[in-house]
């Protein structure tokens, strides 16, 4: 029955995130640029944590940032991970404001010990988000020196379906390995009309592509312990459905109908990722990750800007009172974190940076396991007033459901 409920879930996430995907999940601009936005949100608590968590142990949550994590989960322990998020944005440049607000969902995951020594899982989360409308796009007609105005909607991105699996390989050391298929498609809509005269070009852009991660953890003392990933490099296959067409007064006519037209494979860099997780007392945690995205080295380039290396931090601190606590309010765990980048894309020599401040609370579900109702909420910012640049504020909500449960335990009857 349990199983049959956890599969149910996870195929209905897995139906709600290719809507999702194909609504888009971002209002940003900025996501009209390669794949674009590239999701930083994780699962669970390590949204309200910096998003950070690399050295962070699975023993009583899903960590999708490291699949070591997975070795840490405890013998006979299933746990499940459903999330949405929830964004307001506002945009801004030296002419105009615009304003935007978004709901979706933002992951499904679930994971389990295999023995005692080893932990396996599968996540779905988004991997890059695509949501943009551009109004009044000035081209010339061609052969002559006429101007006509064009409305241009994107829409889409990539999912991430990914395997995790961790062991133990000592009673400090963990170690783990991650297979991602990647797949998705980018829709891109473009309109206008000329007197009576109305055309549209519809182009949908499909990738796909295999990737494969590592990761470790390291406990140095029982409150201390370092990790580290690596994402390799993949170069993700794509073609496109192009169809065009034209009514002139009142009949309209296909002028172009075109599927599986290849397009250039796009390549995701090499990462790699460090953390720490270090714990001075009882009921309290710090977290901080670095991470390096090593995107110069696949020499591509964007038609308004080029591709460089992108450096991540986040650091959070959790507080708990009393694990046992009698006191609901004492089991309550509070959250906070801070997150900068100094971005991957580069527009006239000005990198597209960010940061944002996060805050959160684990609600207990259930007083005998770890089951837990996790709300992180984000403040943050992103691209400047400069040149064509345009600045993006936004505030964001996420709420994951994270549950426990044991299996393969007889209950004993009386």
């Amino acid at each position: 029955m349990k199983k049959t409920l956890f599969s149910a879930c996870f195929l209905a996430g897995y139906c709600l995130s290719v809507n999702a995907q194909s609504e888009g999940l971002t209002g940003s601009p900025y996501s009209m640029y390669g794949l674009g936005i590239t999701n930083q949100m994780s699962l669970g608590k390590s949204n309200a944590l910096g998003r950070s968590g690399i050295a962070l142990p699975g023993n009583t949550a899903i960590n999708n940032l490291n699949p070591a994590s997975y070795a840490s989960i405890f013998d006979k322990s299933f746990l499940f991970d459903v999330g949405f998020q929830s964004e307001y944005n506002h945009f801004s440049n030296k002419q105009n404001d615009e304003n935007k607000w978004s709901f979706n969902f933002s992951n499904l995951a679930f994971g389990f010990s295999l023995s005692e020594r080893s932990g396996i899982g599968l996540t779905l989360i988004p991997y890059t988000n695509v949501g943009y409308t551009l109004l009044g796009v000035t081209s010339n007609i061609e052969g002559s020196d006429e101007e006509f105005e064009s409305t241009i909607i994107g829409s889409g991105g990539l999912n991430d379906l990914r395997l995790n699996y961790g062991y133990r390989l000592s009673d400090k050391l963990r170690l783990g390995a991650s297979a991602s298929f990647l797949f998705g498609s980018i829709q891109e809509n473009e309109f206008f009309t000329i007197g009576s005269n109305y055309f549209e070009m519809d182009e949908t852009t499909f990738y796909n592509g295999l990737r494969f991660g590592f990761g470790m953890q390291y406990d140095i003392v029982k409150k201390l312990s370092v990790g580290a990933t690596v994402q390799l490099p993949v170069s993700l296959q794509g073609n496109m459905d192009r169809t065009v067409f034209k009514t002139l007064d009142g009949v309209s006519v296909i002028v172009e109908d075109e599927e599986g037209e290849d397009v250039p494979h796009f390549k995701l860099p090499t990462e790699i990722g460090f953390g720490v997780y270090f714990s001075p007392f009882e009921g309290f945690a710090v977290n901080a990750d670095y991470k390096r995205n090593f995107w110069s080295s696949t020499n591509q380039s964007d038609n308004v800007g080029e591709y460089t290396d992108q450096d991540i931090f986040g650091i959070g601190v959790e507080y708990l009172k009393d694990t046992r606590g009698l006191k609901y309010t004492d089991r309550i765990r509070y959250r906070a974190g801070f997150t900068a980048d100094n971005g991957y894309l580069s527009i006239n020599n000005k990198k597209v940076s960010g940061y944002a401040i996060t805050a959160g609370l684990g609600l207990p579900i259930n007083a005998r396991t770890n089951s837990m109702l996790n709300i992180s909420y984000s403040y943050g910012q992103k691209g400047q007033l400069s040149n064509i640049l345009i600045r993006e504020n936004y505030h964001s909500i996420t709420l994951n459901v994270s549950l426990e449960d044991l299996w393969f335990i007889k209950r004993k009857y009386d």
